[in-house]
């Protein structure tokens, strides 16, 4: 008979210990009466990913233990069934400078074994990513540095070796489970999402199979934690690394497996959707838990009729439902008839709240008050900032007398040049495409056009494009100024988009870029731009990661700095 596992591919909250225990213990009642002996969580699935500084507070590693203890209490009438929990760890010990072990305390990115009440045994990740988003050695010790043995338990007679995430992107983990006894490996994981991970993902841990010659389970986390989200997309793989099962991506999952005596691995495959539906379903899941998770009743949106807002608009109304976004429509001297017109329309197509205040008698009323300064001066960037600054404060005041959230409309290509207004159009609570690039703005838009729109609860309420064709058609700009397009201050955006992933993500020198076959004063000119703005991207509101590289917790450029190549 095959021994059925469970990956329990689920959302969990960071801190909350007490709602996450909750779920475990909900999946590991629904994987037992399926038939599952084995369920896997995915990496500190009872705390939440990344806990950060939560992890240096003594009285949350107690509370974690404590629920730990809870669950696997809970879970003692699912007889024959084990659980593997991912939780920090932590242990009192003395320094031994000569064996190179732990400070008292020790901490650990772990994973424990529950089954019949108890707690069995805890195995302790050897391998700590330290790179892009990761900081892990900043809080946790590698079980390999305290001495901590590979952990393998058998199940039905089948024996399991555990691996948490980095582990499994090594050899030499695996192979020590493998050593132990292992005939299966699981791997725990908390991968944050980038375009293109997915596949990535199963590459590498196909390599890792078929390295080792064991099948491979391998249980993530999904959902949206401030700036990262989670995609899940959690599979199975036979001992030749071929896919054998994958859960759907951005949905909470329970995942069967059948595992067969003679090393057989046979699941569902749920296919993997397109780039830019995965992105679609990053965006919308990261607003989603976002508000949720911090409890704000809905999002306010500053609707111009340019593509930016009505890309942000079609996202917060699919992550939230038309009733809890309210967008405004704050027209200046320079709005167009048409930016009115498209406006209006799209917040009609999608059914939310949109209201007009024209912010003309506030501009009147700036231009008065700084009339003596500026006299003699010719109009420039300083006018154009006051109208966007006049915007920020509206949106802020609705967002403090209302509670909503503030949802901002930059995309990365403006965040990299500082195409933006500190305290006007980047003033706001959380940037939702922040790390999408213009040239994928308009992808997407095109993208979400030919999709269904749909409620809530899953029905579809129209089949009309939600974004008027001619927001996608019409030249991008910011209209501060009289005929003003994007393209007077920045190069074309298939250009500048091109440039900026080969400095920003790809790291490449000027010279590289040149020699790629960029003009070299396009290329001066956008790197100078993404240089001397890191002043304002470190005061822009968090924002969406989908990207490798994201403005945010994998960017930390110095803002004073003369390097320039």
């Amino acid at each position: 008979m095959p021994l059925i596992a469970a990956l329990a591919q689920i959302n969990v909250t960071v801190g909350d210990l007490a709602g996450n225990a909750k779920k475990i213990v909900e999946f590991g009642r629904r994987a037992h009466a399926a038939g599952a002996r084995l369920l896997l969580t995915p990496e500190l699935s009872l705390c939440g990913y990344p806990p950060e500084d939560l992890l240096l507070r003594p009285a949350f590693m107690q509370a974690c233990d404590e629920a730990l203890r809870g669950i696997a209490e809970s879970l003692a009438d699912c007889e024959g069934l084990h659980v593997v929990v991912g939780h920090p760890h932590q242990e009192q010990g003395q320094r031994d400078l000569r064996s190179k072990s732990w400070a008292v305390p020790a901490r650990f990115n772990a994973a424990s074994l529950l089954a019949g009440g108890q707690v069995l045994q805890t195995y302790c990740k050897r391998e700590l990513p330290n790179y892009q988003v990761f900081d892990e050695r900043r809080y946790f010790i590698s079980g390999r540095d305290a001495g901590a043995e590979p952990v393998v338990f058998e199940v039905e007679g089948q024996r399991f070796g555990l691996l948490i995430c980095e582990d499994a992107w090594f050899d030499e983990p695996a192979r020590a489970a493998k050593a132990a006894g292992a005939q299966v490996l699981c791997v725990l994981n908390a991968s944050p999402f980038h375009l293109g991970k997915v596949q990535e993902r199963e590459q590498r841990m196909a390599e890792r199979a078929r390295d080792v010659g064991l099948p491979l389970l391998y249980a993530h986390l999904v959902g949206g934690q401030d700036e990262v989200v989670f995609d899940g997309a959690s599979f199975a793989l036979d001992a030749q690394g071929e896919l054998a099962a994958r859960a759907p991506v951005f949905e909470e999952d329970l995942t069967l497996i059948e595992l067969k005596p003679a090393g057989g691995v046979s699941g569902h495959i749920v296919p993997l959707p397109s780039l830019e539906a995965q992105a679609w379903a990053a965006l919308v899941t990261g607003v989603r838990d976002y508000i949720g998770k911090n409890g704000f009743p809905g999002a306010l949106i500053g609707l111009s009729g340019g593509i930016d807002s009505a890309l942000v608009l079609a996202v917060a109304v699919d992550a939230l439902g038309a009733d809890k976004v309210r967008t405004v429509m704050m027209p200046s001297p320079y709005t167009a008839d048409i930016s009115w017109i498209d406006a209006r329309e799209m917040a009609a197509r999608l059914g939310v709240r949109y209201d007009e205040k024209s912010i003309v008698p506030m501009f009147e009323a700036f231009n008065a008050s700084l009339a003596d300064e500026f006299k003699g001066l010719a109009l420039d960037a300083t006018e154009e900032n006051i109208q966007a600054r006049i915007r920020g404060t509206l949106l802020m005041a609705l967002s403090n007398k209302f509670g909503s959230i503030v949802l901002t409309t930059g995309n990365k290509s403006e965040m990299a040049t500082g195409y933006c207004t500190l305290y006007g159009d980047m003033a706001g609570g959380f940037a939702v495409i922040k790390d999408v690039a213009k040239t994928l703005v308009f992808r997407l838009a095109r993208w979400r056009n030919e999709q269904p729109t749909l409620r809530l609860d899953g029905s579809v309420f129209t089949t009309e494009p939600v974004i008027p064709e001619r927001i996608i058609t019409r030249p991008p700009s910011a209209e501060l100024r009289p005929d003003q397009k994007d393209q007077d201050s920045l190069p074309p955006y298939e250009v500048l988009d091109a440039i900026l992933a080969r400095y920003m993500e790809e790291d490449q020198s000027l010279a590289e870029i040149v020699a790629a076959g960029f003009d070299e004063a396009d290329v001066e000119r956008v790197t100078r731009l993404i240089k001397i703005n890191e002043y304002k991207r470190r005061q822009a509101p968090i924002g969406i990661r989908i990207t490798h590289r994201a403005f945010g917790r994998d960017w930390r450029y110095p803002i004073t700095s003369k390097f320039r190549a």
